[in-house]
Formats: C-alpha cells, structure tokens, sequence
C-alpha cells in the first residue's frame, strides 16, 4: 500500500485519491522545550479552530489525517525562544550537550551555548503536555490520530541516543533509561485518545540535527519490543529508512544499516516505511516486505500526489530554493505548482 503523508488538497479538478495523510511537526505547546518560527501548533483555541477547518476539508473528500506530535529540545531556535518571551534557561535537552556545529565562525555568540538539562520533574509536566495536545487535535480539532515524533534529532531522539544522552538518573544511561521518557510520553498519549489513535516514528541511522549511534539496534530494539508488548492496537511504528538523512537521501548505505530488525520484532503489524522512495521503490518494497510507504516531499511539487502514483505519471521535481521561506507569502514554487491532466481511460 502507498501512503502519501503530507495534506492532500482539497482544490483540484483532477480526481485526486484520499490518501491518508500526516500533518507534520506541530508543537505541543510554547512551554514545551523549544519553539520554531512560523511553526503550527495544537494548544491554543485559536490553532484548534483554524486545524477543525483542515480536517473538515480532508474528512470531506474521504481521506484520514493525523497530526503528528512535535518538541524540539536543543533543536529549537534560541532567537525565537526570546522573541517568544521565554527565559534563557528553555533551551533545553536529555543533556548539556551542545550541538557540534555551534562553534563554527559563522554561528551567531547567541547561539553557542549547551542546553540546560532538562530535570525529572519537567519531564512529567511535559509528558502532560503531549497528552493534552493529543486530546487537542483529536478530540477537539477532528484529527483521526497523532503520531508522536521520536526521531530526526529532536527531543525524544535526543533522550534516546548516547551521543545527547548522558544523563546519570533513571532517564539515561542504560537503553531501557534512555527509551523511558519516550515509552512514558508513549503512555499518557494513549491513555488521552487511545492505541489505535496513536503512531511513532523513529530514526535508528539519522545524523539530522547532530545524532548518530554506532550502534543503534540495542536501544531500538529495545523501544519497539516494548511498544509492541505494552500496545498491541498500535496505530502503526513509523521508520525512516537509513538512506534519508534529514533533507538529504545518502547515496550509498553503509553494510549493515537497515530497520528488518525493526520489521521482525514489529510483526506483521502496521510499519509505514519512509525516506527517498520512488514509485518503483515504493511499489516493491510493499510487495516485498508488506510495508505501508509514506511520501512526503514530492507533494511540494504534486498536490495531486496520490493520482500521480496512482496513473504512473511522471512527479514534477520541486525547486527547493523555495521551500519553507521564513514570512514569506510569495506562492512561487512552493503552492503554485499544476495538476496533472486527468487520465482518460481508453474505450477499446
């Protein structure tokens, strides 16, 4: 099965399929540990009111969407934390472990600075905030689900690798420390709306935003042993593959990296698979392996994404110089791309 997860439109002329879809990287709250510029979020009545009409718009042409559950951590903008009117001390982590790359010549002073750990007891309060923006977007702002995001670098990520994580209570150290906050956020989001309302996605071999694990089967296995285990009615486990890096896709995998460790403990339960898919890929894998695949990017540049898979039209290619413009308005090659013809089916 292909599964096109970004917001389908709701526009077209063109007979678009409902592809169920992933509205990405909302944060939980302002008082979570980091915020991003011009990013949504899902905790106040204001973002609940404007998403209703967003899922309003997808329940309509038939389709699914979730919302997938965002922190940053030391991810996050510093510049924007202040401009937000947070202290100095919200920018924060597993750790004090700066990124690497904030001592490069070109980084702003401001920038160059590890992040406060975060303590047990603000590890609970933000536990509590995933739960309520959960409860948010699905039982206040129409979400069919959430999807809790624990890869790519942000803040669970950043509790779950040794590279970030070197903490010395319960919440590091060892791979079941190290996996706690994650299985507690995991927890009280379905104890809020429920296994089936509930995905994850994980990053085992990312180096986005400064990770890497030398070895990181132990701690994924680990996690994903005791998801299946605790919550059999599991949405689905959401995995990037090892050749997508961020906005990157690697060229050549190193020996060895692969999630089939993922797919043998997680059964034959739902596993959406994402990261540098084509069709052909996308089509294969799925005969292959079973897995549901999961299309992002190329919506940029295809609103009518799932139609095009769908007929075999060739994907228009997206000019990334416009993607994600920061106040930008400007619709240049970022909304404005076509539809494609409708196919016409032949009458012999």
């Amino acid at each position: 099965m292909l599964l096109s997860l970004s917001l389908p439109s709701t526009t077209s002329s063109a007979p678009v399929s409902p592809a169920p879809s992933l509205s990405r990287r909302q944060h939980i709250s302002l008082r979570a540990p980091g915020v991003f510029k011009h990013a949504p979020g899902i905790w106040s009545d204001e973002q609940i009111t404007a998403w209703k009409k967003v899922t309003d718009a997808v329940h309509a042409k038939g389709s699914y969407i979730y919302l997938q559950l965002w922190a940053l951590g030391r991810a996050a903008d510093i510049a924007t934390l202040a401009e937000e009117g947070l202290p100095a001390d919200s920018y924060v982590s597993a750790s004090d472990v700066p990124l690497s790359f904030v001592s490069a010549s070109d980084v702003p002073q401001e920038r160059r600075r590890a992040p406060r750990p975060l303590t047990v007891e603000e590890l609970q309060e933000y536990i509590q905030l995933y739960a309520t923006a959960a409860s948010n977007a699905v039982h206040k702002a129409g979400f069919d689900g959430v999807e809790i995001h624990a890869a790519n670098g942000y803040l669970l990520d950043q509790f779950l690798h040794d590279r970030s994580n070197i903490r010395t209570d319960a919440y590091g150290g060892s791979a079941e420390n190290r996996t706690r906050f994650p299985l507690e956020v995991a927890e009280a989001v379905v104890k809020a709306v429920g296994q089936k309302r509930t995905g994850l996605r994980i990053s085992p071999w990312g180096t986005y935003n400064d990770m890497y694990f030398e070895h990181p089967k132990p701690t994924y296995a680990h996690l994903v042993t005791q998801l299946r285990d605790r919550y059999p009615e599991l949405a689905y486990l959401h995995v990037v593959e090892p050749r997508a890096d961020g906005a990157q896709t690697v060229a050549v995998i190193k020996d060895g990296y692969s999630n089939d460790f993922i797919r043998d403990i997680w059964g034959d339960r739902p596993l959406i698979s994402a990261g540098g898919y084509t069709r052909e890929t996308a089509l294969a894998t799925a005969e292959e392996k079973g897995d549901l695949i999961a299309f992002s990017r190329p919506y940029i540049a295809n609103p009518d994404l799932p139609y095009r898979l769908l007929h075999g039209i060739a994907l228009a290619v997206g000019n990334r110089a416009h993607y994600y413009v920061p106040g930008s308005a400007d619709p240049t090659g970022y909304t404005d791309y076509p539809f494609a013809a409708p196919v016409v089916e032949s009458q012999a």
